[in-house]
C-alpha cells in the first residue's frame, strides 16, 4: 500500500489501533476479521509512515497467509475502505517522481524482475546501483557548471571579464566526450550481449544451410562444397542488421544411419547439437533445396522435420527457405501447401541473390520485435538511451569546434545546453508523459 490515506484505511479494517505513537517505521502484529466465510486471520503490519519509503509516501506490507481467495478478500476489504487497485509499475513511478529513483534506476527494477540467468541479474543489479546513472548526472552536472560559467561571460562581455578560458573549456568538454562514450559503448555492448535475435539453420543435408550463413554474415566462416554433410559441429556467426544484433548458428544437415554404421556415433551427437541450438533459438530457418526432384517426398521431409525434430521452446517463427532458386524456373508447386501450413516461406539464392534483400528485411523485422519485448528492461534502458547519448556527444563535439573556431561563446552555450537536456532525457530530469507511459507500462500490476 502506498499513498497519503495508508495509515487512515489501516485504522478503518482495524490492523492498527488508535493513534500512532510515533513517526517510526515498525511492524504492527494485527488481526484481520474477514467475515462468517473465513473467519479472523493474522495479519503483521509493516508500516513506513512518513516519506521515508520506496514510494516516497507513507507506506505499508501486509504480511499473511499466501491462500488466493484470503488474498483477494483483503484486498476487497482495503478497496472498500478507501484504497484502489495499483496500475501497472505505479509504485516503481511514484518512487521515480518523488525522487528516489532515477529512470534508469527504474527500468533496472523491471530488468531484475524479469532476469532469467545471473548475468542478466547482475546486469539489472548493478544499474539499479547506480552504475549507470552515476556518470549521466557527473556528466549534467559538470555540463551546466561549464554553461553557467560560458553565460556568466557573456554576462559581463563588455567588462572583458573571462570565468573560464576557452583551453580549460574544451580540456573539460573533451573529458565529458570521452566519459559520454564510455557509457555509450557500455550499452550498445549491453545491448548486443544480451539481446540478438538467434537464429538457427536447419534443414537435410546440403540443403544450402553453410551458404546463406556465409551470405548473411558476409564472411567465409562454414566450409561450402558440393559434398553433403560437410557441417557436422554447429557454427555461429554474429553480425548486425539494419542496427540491429543477429547471431546466426548453422548446423549439421537433418539425417540419421543405422547403428552398425561408422559414422551413426559422430552423427547422432551433431544431431544432438544442433536440436540444443534450435531450443535456444529465437528464430528457425528450414531449409529445403527448390531444385528437388521429388516434390512431394521434400514436402514431407520438410513437414517431418519441423513436427519430428522442433525443440520444445517455441520459436517466434518457423520460416521455409527455398534455397537455389537459381537453378529453377518457376517456384515448385507444392510451395502452396506451405501457406496452408501457416508458415511462411521464400525463394533465395546465395548465388545469384534472389531474394536476399527481402530475407534481411524480414531478419530485421523479427528482430526489432524482439528488441520492442525486450524494452522495460536494462535492455530497454540501452534502446532508449543510445540516440540521446549520442545525441549529446554530437553536441558536445560541435561545441568544442566553436570554441576552437571562437564562433563565438553564444554558440557554445547553446550546443552544452543542448548536450544537458539530452542526458536529462536519459536519467529522467527532463521526461514527458509519453516516455513514462512507455517506461512503466510494461510493469506487472503495482511493481
Amino acid at each position: 500500500m502506498s499513498g497519503g490515506q495508508v495509515v487512515a484505511i489501516l485504522q478503518r479494517v482495524n490492523l492498527i489501533a488508535g493513534e500512532l505513537a510515533d513517526r517510526r517505521t515498525r511492524r504492527y502484529p494485527s488481526r484481520l476479521d474477514l467475515g462468517d466465510l473465513l473467519g479472523e486471520i493474522d495479519v503483521d503490519v509493516m508500516l513506513w509512515p512518513t516519506s521515508r519509503s520506496y514510494t516516497g509516501q507513507p507506506s505499508a506490507e501486509l504480511h499473511l497467509i499466501g491462500s488466493l481467495p484470503i488474498l483477494d478478500a483483503v484486498v476487497d476489504r482495503l478497496i472498500a475502505a478507501g484504497g484502489r487497485a495499483a496500475r501497472a509499475g505505479e509504485f516503481t513511478m511514484r518512487s521515480f517522481l518523488a525522487g528516489r529513483l532515477d529512470l534508469p534506476q527504474a527500468e533496472a527494477v523491471l530488468g531484475v524482475i524479469d532476469a532469467e540467468d545471473p548475468g542478466t541479474l547482475n546486469q539489472a543489479l548493478s544499474q539499479l546501483a547506480g552504475n549507470l546513472s552515476r556518470p549521466l548526472q557527473t556528466a549534467r552536472g559538470e555540463l551546466l557548471d561549464l554553461l553557467a560559467d560560458v553565460e556568466a561571460g557573456l554576462d559581463f562581455v563588455d567588462e572583458d571579464i573571462e570565468f573560464i578560458e576557452d583551453a580549460d573549456l574544451i580540456d573539460r568538454l573533451e573529458q565529458l566526450r570521452n566519459l559520454l562514450g564510455r557509457t555509450s559503448e557500455q550499452l550498445r555492448e549491453r545491448s548486443a550481449s544480451t539481446s540478438s535475435l538467434e537464429i538457427v539453420l536447419r534443414g537435410l543435408p546440403n540443403a544450402g544451410k553453410s551458404c546463406l550463413l556465409n551470405a548473411l554474415s558476409q564472411t567465409e566462416s562454414a566450409i561450402v562444397t558440393e559434398q553433403a554433410g560437410t557441417t557436422r559441429d554447429s557454427i555461429s556467426v554474429s553480425f548486425e542488421v539494419d542496427g540491429y544484433s543477429v547471431r546466426v548458428t548453422d548446423t549439421a544437415g537433418i539425417e540419421w544411419r543405422a547403428a552398425n554404421d561408422p559414422d551413426a556415433a559422430v552423427l547422432e551427437k551433431a544431431q544432438r547439437q544442433a536440436i540444443e541450438a534450435a531450443s535456444r533459438a529465437d528464430l528457425c530457418l528450414w531449409c529445403v533445396d527448390a531444385n528437388s526432384q521429388e516434390p512431394e517426398s521434400a514436402l514431407e521431409n520438410l513437414q517431418a522435420m519441423i513436427t519430428d525434430r522442433q525443440p520444445h521452446k517455441k520459436s517466434i517463427e518457423n520460416w521455409v527457405l527455398l534455397t537455389k532458386a537459381d537453378l529453377v524456373s518457376e517456384p515448385p508447386k507444392w510451395i502452396d501447401v506451405l501457406g496452408s501450413m501457416g508458415i511462411e516461406s521464400m525463394m533465395i539464392s546465395t548465388l545469384a541473390g534472389t531474394g536476399m534483400s527481402e530475407l534481411g528485411n524480414k531478419i530485421a523485422a523479427a528482430a526489432e520485435r524482439i528488441d520492442a519485448t525486450e524494452v522495460g528492461s536494462v535492455i530497454g534502458t540501452a534502446a532508449r538511451c543510445r540516440g540521446s547519448l549520442m545525441g549529446a556527444i554530437d553536441a558536445i563535439v560541435r561545441a568544442i569546434d566553436a570554441t576552437q573556431t571562437q564562433a563565438g561563446h553564444e554558440l557554445v552555450a547553446t550546443e552544452i545546453r543542448s548536450a544537458a537536456e539530452l542526458i536529462g532525457d536519459v536519467t529522467g530530469e527532463v521526461y514527458t508523459d509519453d516516455l513514462l507511459d512507455r517506461v512503466f507500462s510494461r510493469f506487472c500490476i503495482g511493481k
